[in-house]
């Protein structure tokens, strides 16, 4: 005679095959199924199950990663969001979370550091910080920011010295991201706009009255403005 089992045992044995089916996906699969690769994170290969998986030389656009751990969040399934957590292999590397929904993307609470190599060429920055930084897009918009970024420059811009650090959190600006960072002297001011379709902007304003800082940054590509000596990049992911 058939055996009858209890409903919620039922749906428990339902519920733990649904799971593990989720659970033994290929992470190769899911970055494309999902969108991860739509919107920009990519790797040189991707192995084990999006449960416990890691991605070698991953990148989001151009901006290196390099090997992460990475699993899926299981729980922002049932919500429409799929959320990726990536916690770096070397030391002072990138943890945090890439997600991205029907609607739009994000990533959260990211800590750790970032090499910006020629990114941002001319300017001389070599790494960027991040404390907790969170931001979110949706419907061609940034509608979410938050977390403090610390650039590192290990040179000098247009023949001068500047602050070897620039500070500052991140906030929404119009449909941009906006990372606005400042010199402890005041005498520097870098604004970082990213757009939800991968486009970047970067401002540098360096305020001086010295005649002679004023033809090095000339000569070196900056416009002479109100406040001093600027300089605009624009590029793209």
């Amino acid at each position: 005679m058939p055996v009858r089992l209890p409903i919620g045992r039922t749906l428990f044995l339902l519920a733990a095959f649904v799971f593990t089916l989720v659970a033994l996906f290929p992470l190769r699969l899911a970055l494309d199924r999902l969108g991860f690769e739509e919107r920009g994170l990519a790797a040189r290969s991707a192995t084990g199950s999006v449960w416990n998986g890691a991605l070698q030389e991953a990148r989001i656009g151009p901006v290196a990663l390099g090997d992460v751990h990475a699993r899926l969040n299981l729980l922002p399934l049932f919500l429409g969001r799929a959320r990726l957590s990536v916690i770096a292999a070397e030391e002072n590397g990138l943890v945090g979370a890439v997600s991205v929904s029907r609607h739009g993307f994000g990533f959260e609470d990211f800590d750790g550091r970032i090499r910006a190599g020629t990114l941002f060429a001319p300017l001389p920055l070599t790494s960027l910080d991040f404390d907790d930084l969170s931001a979110g897009f949706a419907g061609g918009r940034c509608v979410r920011a938050d977390g403090g970024v610390r650039a590192i420059v290990s040179a000098q811009a247009g023949g001068i010295g500047i602050s070897p650090e620039l500070v500052g959190r991140a906030r929404c600006a119009g449909d941009a991201l906006l990372l606005p960072l400042a010199g402890r002297s005041g005498m520097e001011r870098l604004d970082v706009r990213i757009f939800p379709d991968g486009r970047y902007r970067l401002d540098l304003l360096v305020r001086s009255t010295d005649p002679a800082v004023g033809a090095a940054l000339a000569a070196a590509g900056f416009r002479r403005v109100a406040q001093g000596y600027a300089m605009r990049i624009d590029g793209a992911f």
